[in-house]
């Protein structure tokens, strides 16, 4: 298949790539370059993208956007918006011109669509909770409707947190536990909706194939943990205490909005669909995952 990947220099897109190559698919890059050969290009601020009309695309993955790591500047969230629902909105509308459409357009979405839900199971049937994040995920799904309207099998995956050593919220908790500095945020019992990157390749690899799949789909573990419980099992694999907590306000007071939003939300989401539909998971637990990432027994 001929697969188009936006976001592709990112944690996701790199391995996609990776897994799509060894897996003999041909992969395609969109960038913001026009000058970039060998790409596409997607320009949301003239709200221009080119595709050449040569090439059949069989699969549309789009996982571009501003990351949400760091503080919440009102530049930063203008970053955050424009960057995926710009981009997903005009993508959609491009994909849904094409005398040749692809056959499927997933595109990335968060579980914080679902706003903070407490300690409350949520499921796919579960509508937009409150906050900048919920209505974020919200505006970057609605700008999935042209590509669904036109006929295009259209999923939009809701990712949790990713959870690897080469990138993303693992890469940055790693330094600070190895050296005995890592602790609980808050009050360490928010959930936090996780998946392990190998998996979550998987999970979008399970899509690819399954032509029922439509509509939005929770791409998480099967149980969302504690912060706490996430703290007292990475510091067990590293054999380092995990004592610095880091009480609520001094999360608000370094990271501001992004902490309340993120760090201090509880949101425990199920794979309802997912299980629905067959989906075998890699692995059952947290602990098997992170010594499976960490290369310990």
């Amino acid at each position: 298949m001929n697969i188009l990947l936006t976001g592709s220099s990112g944690l996701i897109g790199r391995a996609l790539s990776r897994h799509f190559r060894q897996s003999g698919h041909a992969v395609y890059q969109m960038s913001r370059d026009a000058a970039d050969p060998g790409s596409f290009y997607c320009n949301y601020r003239s709200a221009d993208i080119r595709m050449d009309d040569r090439i059949t695309i069989d699969v549309v993955i789009n996982l571009a956007g501003e990351t949400s790591r760091g503080r919440w500047t009102a530049d930063k969230k203008r970053k955050m918006v424009d960057s995926r629902i710009l981009t997903t909105r005009l993508l959609s509308r491009k994909l849904s011109e094409m005398e040749y459409k692809p056959r499927l357009f997933l595109s990335a979405s968060a579980v914080g669509f679902y706003g903070d839900t407490g300690d409350r199971e949520i499921d796919e049937a579960c509508g937009a909770g409150a906050g900048f994040l919920a209505k974020l995920a919200s505006g970057w799904e609605a700008g999935t409707e042209p590509a669904a309207r036109a006929g295009i099998r259209t999923v939009n995956a809701r990712f949790g947190v990713v959870l690897s050593p080469e990138g993303g919220a693992l890469k940055e908790m790693l330094g600070p536990f190895r050296a005995g500095l890592g602790g609980k945020v808050g009050s360490g019992r928010q959930y936090w909706s996780w998946v392990g990157l190998a998996e979550l390749v998987q999970m979008v690899d399970f899509v690819m194939q399954n032509d029922c799949v439509q509509g939005p789909i929770n791409l998480v573990a099967r149980s969302a943990v504690t912060n706490a419980e996430l703290t007292r099992t990475l510091s067990g694999i590293l054999s380092r205490p995990a004592l610095l907590h880091m009480p609520g306000l001094v999360a608000r007071a370094v990271f501001g909005e992004m902490a309340d939003e993120m760090l201090l939300s509880s949101c425990r989401a199920v794979p309802a669909k997912l299980i629905g539909y067959g989906y075998r998971f890699l692995h059952g637990d947290l602990e098997s995952v992170l010594r499976t990432q960490l290369g310990t027994r």
